[in-house]
């Protein structure tokens, strides 16, 4: 009888546990493809637990490199560039030499480009991204980007100089005349090819004119007038001179 009570108690004892499911094993392939798939799913913190724990159990180095890269690249998807830049420059930090570093450079300089907006409000973030675009052409030459880098690079170069310009002009309405000319001067100087340039040229002999300098005036008008010689700005050149 006793060993009959004994017997029911420790049968309900055990129905009222929980199964207890076993540790899953180790396997880093496995791992990666489920933070795969939870990135899929927009669980980038899950995964991003899975992945560092690759990356911390990683002792033959094989597959830590992996794990790092898909870090940052969640970050990217999750729409966290900042914190995506982070995480790639600590892979080209730690694995220099990784087949994916030039990769990782690629998507620093696309993560600052990403984040450019328009000439008045995307400067900055266009200029981080000509610095960054330009590392990657001299760090990693032979990189895959190649023809797609020098687009950006081009963008990136007008969009800081319309941001010039803009600034440039601002200074001009506001009477800010030297502050006109050292910035509008400046974007002549660092971009000899820009596309606005009888504009530019237009409001910095205007500036000149405004402070007094008639004849630095002159010349700038008739550098105007000869080099582009059927634009508005030659137009209001002529007009400028002949005052």
């Amino acid at each position: 009888m006793l060993m009959t009570v004994l017997t029911a108690l420790l049968v309900l004892a055990g129905c009222g546990k929980k199964e207890v499911k076993p540790e899953e094993a180790y396997d880093a392939e496995k791992f990666l493809t489920n933070a795969d798939n939870l990135v899929s799913k927009k669980q980038y913190e899950e995964a991003r637990k899975i992945l560092l724990e690759v990356k911390n159990r990683d002792s033959q180095k094989k597959y830590g490199a992996i794990a790092e890269l898909k870090i940052a690249d969640s970050y990217i998807k999750e729409g966290e560039p900042d914190l995506a830049i982070v995480e790639y420059r600590k892979f080209i930090e730690l694995y220099p030499d990784n087949q994916y570093a030039s990769y990782a450079q690629y998507q620093i300089a696309m993560a600052y480009y990403s984040q450019i907006e328009s000439p008045d409000r995307g400067s900055g973030a266009a200029r981080d991204a000509l610095v960054e675009f330009n590392r990657l052409k001299q760090v990693y030459p032979r990189n895959p980007y190649r023809d797609i880098v020098e687009l950006r690079i081009e963008k990136t170069r007008n969009i800081i100089a319309d941001g010039d310009f803009m600034i440039g002009e601002f200074y001009f309405k506001k009477e800010s005349y030297q502050a006109a000319i050292e910035r509008l001067e400046g974007l002549l100087k660092k971009y000899p090819d820009y596309k606005w340039e009888d504009n530019t040229l237009l409001i910095l002999g205007k500036s000149y004119k405004s402070i007094k300098m008639d004849e630095k005036a002159s010349e700038i008008f008739n550098k105007v007038i000869e080099k582009y010689p059927m634009s508005g700005a030659a137009k209001e050149a002529k007009k400028l001179t002949s005052r």
